[in-house]
């Protein structure tokens, strides 16, 4: 699918496939979830751009690389996005953070939103946003709008898994927005889960279920 990336590196699909395990402890979830963010991390930002500084190392002064621009903004989408959110941190600590709250009506699948609170200068930032499951994709379609509402320009996706419906709903919505997973699932079922799926990924990792 255009601008859809499956990051299928070995490591992140062993991962991925202990994690699916229905008797995957929470806290060997919450472990996998974190290092797997950090292998998702590494891919998305592939093309963060660059400035060259002079350096001194022991021997001699040289030109070298660092990060420029405003600092990347991380935009969890509560609450399992926190999941994401550690690891994509221990990559990037200097990354600003933002918290969306969503939850999704059990009745109607439709986002509805609870709480916000982003950064500055979004439309000076690269934005990740952050939620394991794009299953329905309402949540992250809402999200990402209200983050172009807050001025957002240069916006990327990452989930752990999506459904072939999310990732369509998602591209219709914000075909400006490149995905990042681990892995595009069979379907949704009727409750609105991604199958095989690994249930909800919020009980999960909080275990709450």
């Amino acid at each position: 699918m255009a601008d859809v990336t499956v990051v299928d590196h070995p490591l992140v699909q062993h991962k991925l496939s202990i994690m699916r395990r229905k008797d995957t402890p929470t806290a060997k979830f919450r472990q996998l979830l974190n290092e797997i963010s950090l292998l998702l991390g590494y891919e998305v930002t592939h093309d963060l751009a660059i400035e060259m500084r002079t350096i001194t190392t022991p021997l001699t002064e040289m030109p070298a690389p660092f990060l420029s621009g405003k600092k990347l903004a991380l935009i969890s989408i509560l609450r399992a996005g926190n999941g994401l959110l550690e690891g994509m941190l221990d990559l990037v600590p200097s990354a600003r953070v933002g918290h969306i709250g969503l939850y999704r009506d059990p009745d109607t699948l439709v986002a509805v939103e609870y709480y916000f609170k982003v950064p500055d200068d979004l439309e000076d930032r690269p934005v990740i946003m952050l939620d394991p499951m794009l299953a329905t994709a309402n949540s992250a379609i809402a999200a990402v709008a209200r983050i172009k509402e807050a001025g957002a320009k240069h916006i990327k996706m990452v989930c752990l898994l999506a459904s072939p419906e999310g990732v369509e709903a998602f591209r219709q919505a914000h075909p400006d927005v490149p995905v990042y997973t681990a892995a595009i699932d069979s379907h949704l079922n009727d409750h609105g889960y991604i199958v095989p799926g690994l249930g909800d990924a919020g009980d999960r990792l909080y275990g709450t279920r």
